[in-house]
């Protein structure tokens, strides 16, 4: 089972909210995950907010984040 760290979308049409989850990587993109990490809004007063211990906790078991992921928590 190939893990992955990725953004699942969530809000309404037009809204751009997203959760940073971890699931399997073929599931699909608004399946179920394994376990919230956090959450991103973009826009002009985008927020953030991402638990780094257990983000950490699954790159350590082999994880791998996606681009947008990683530049996220760059």
């Amino acid at each position: 089972m190939s893990v992955v760290i990725r953004l699942s979308r969530t809000g309404k049409r037009g809204e751009r909210k997203f959760r940073v989850v971890v699931k399997e990587k073929r599931s699909r993109r608004d399946g179920a995950a394994i376990e919230t990490l956090g959450f991103f809004e973009k826009g002009k007063n985008g927020k953030k907010q991402i638990n780094k211990a257990r983000y950490q906790y699954w790159l350590s078991k082999g994880a791998q984040p996606s681009l947008t992921v990683s530049k996220l928590l760059e």
